[in-house]
């Protein structure tokens, strides 16, 4: 299952990947302890960057889309960890309701829906899809590539308001497979005999990516401690800028001065680390998801003023909404390819395990780009087989099981901060 691929592992990475095999007793048992303080989001994805120098997470998608991108061969270890997942909220669950996108586009998500169909059936559950659509009044038939069919029908709310199904469908559980970017529906809040997963605050409409970063500031400080590395070998610096609009002219110095700032501490680490013939990058993109559209790179503060000048035009969310909020993060550049096309791992979870994780290529894009664009494809990775069992034998950068451990321990580093993000953004606390 393993492509062909190129990648720079070199000096401090390699470092990294030594002691984080080093230190797996020590790490997976911080990991364990951790989950007993804290509870996972019910599924993630993580995009990683791996640089040659460091490797650090770009990205964490709470509703992620992509399950029909995995490996063949995760599914067994997806299903004992959706069964995992379910036990923890009902425990003797028999249906279960998946809310997708408003208006499902593309025979891609389709195949996301129905390999989540497919996992969730394996654990004992009978799976239907309810739609947010207003449009959709009676059982709608959608074609999949293969020929057969999904169904999606319209969404009822129970005659005391309490819970909700459909006309003859009462579920213990409630999965989102909609980001929520266009807001919170009524139909979706004060559910009070149902869990919904993940939380509605972890939707675009509240989520804000600075909480989350923020949060993995501190994952990455108290892991770095744990094993002894400069957490800036798993971490992109980054700054928060609000009220930004630069058609209008608004709020482009703090903008600027957030280029500038992440910029000279990313020069800083380069000449630490001897790495002066590296020109540093950062990523300004949206604080809230817009599925990889309305990201620039950019390599000096003076470059944001010239898109001010130009009235550059600010991205939307999917329903139209202005975007006005922005995060500047550190660009990490990827060397890694495959077949020539520049690559990025993203790793999949359900609850706290890795279940298993995918190549991001791109062959239109460079090392400094952002990968998530039209023209994308995947390589799929059996981590389920292959990212819990190091190989402690193996000299570092040599074995494609190590390189899938460290990702998948990157990417736990990711989960473990968006539980913590949730946690403090949650507007009932008391739940945790």
């Amino acid at each position: 299952m393993v492509p062909h691929l190129a990648t720079a592992l070199t000096g401090p990475l390699l470092d990294l990947e030594k002691k984080i095999l080093e230190a797996t007793p020590a790490i997976e048992r911080w990991f364990r302890l951790e989950w007993q303080e804290h509870t996972p989001p019910f599924y993630a994805s993580v995009d990683l960057r791996n640089a040659g120098f460091k490797l650090a997470p770009v990205d964490t998608n709470l509703f992620p889309g992509g399950f029909h991108h995995l490996a063949t061969e995760m599914l067994p270890l997806a299903v004992q960890a959706a069964m995992a997942a379910i036990d923890k909220y009902c425990p003797d669950a028999r249906n279960l309701l998946v809310i997708p996108e408003t208006r499902p586009c593309g025979a891609s998500y389709l195949q996301n829906l129905a390999r989540l169909m497919q996992i969730f059936r394996q654990t004992g559950l009978h799976v239907r899809f309810g739609s947010l659509d207003p449009e959709i009044t009676q059982p709608t038939p959608l074609a999949l590539p293969d020929g057969n069919m999904l169904v999606v029908e319209p969404l009822v709310r129970s005659p005391n308001g309490r819970r909700l199904g459909l006309a003859d469908f009462d579920p213990c559980t409630i999965l989102l497979n909609n980001d929520l970017s266009v807001g919170i529906p009524p139909i979706l809040e004060n559910l009070h005999e149902q869990a919904v997963l993940p939380a509605l605050h972890a939707g675009w409409a509240i989520r804000r990516k600075s909480n989350h970063f923020t949060a993995y500031d501190e994952v990455a400080k108290k892991f770095g401690k744990l094993i002894g590395v400069d957490p800036w070998m798993i971490n992109p610096f980054h700054a928060q800028c609000a009220n930004v609009n630069l058609e209008e002219n608004d709020g482009v110095e703090c903008l600027a001065d957030s280029v500038s700032q992440v910029l000279s501490k990313i020069k800083k680490k380069y000449k630490e680390y001897g790495m002066r013939e590296l020109k540093p990058f950062v990523i300004v993109k949206p604080e809230q998801g817009t599925c990889g559209t309305g990201i620039w790179t950019i390599r000096d503060a003076s470059e944001i003023r010239d898109l001010a000048a130009r009235r550059a035009a600010m991205p939307r969310l999917k329903g139209g909404a202005p975007v006005s909020e922005m995060i500047v993060q550190e660009g990490v550049p990827t060397f890694e390819s495959i077949e020539d096309a520049v690559a990025e791992p993203v790793v999949y979870m359900i609850d706290r395990y890795v279940v298993g994780g995918f190549y991001r290529i791109h062959a239109e894009k460079g090392v400094d780009q952002n990968l998530n664009a039209p023209g994308s494809k995947f390589v799929p990775l059996a981590f389920a087989q292959q990212h819990a069992v190091p190989d402690l034998k193996a000299q570092p950068g040599t074995a494609a099981p190590n390189r899938f451990y460290v990702y998948g321990v990157v990417a736990r580093l990711a989960l473990l901060a968006a539980s913590l993000e949730l946690e403090r953004t949650d507007p009932n606390p008391e739940v945790y």
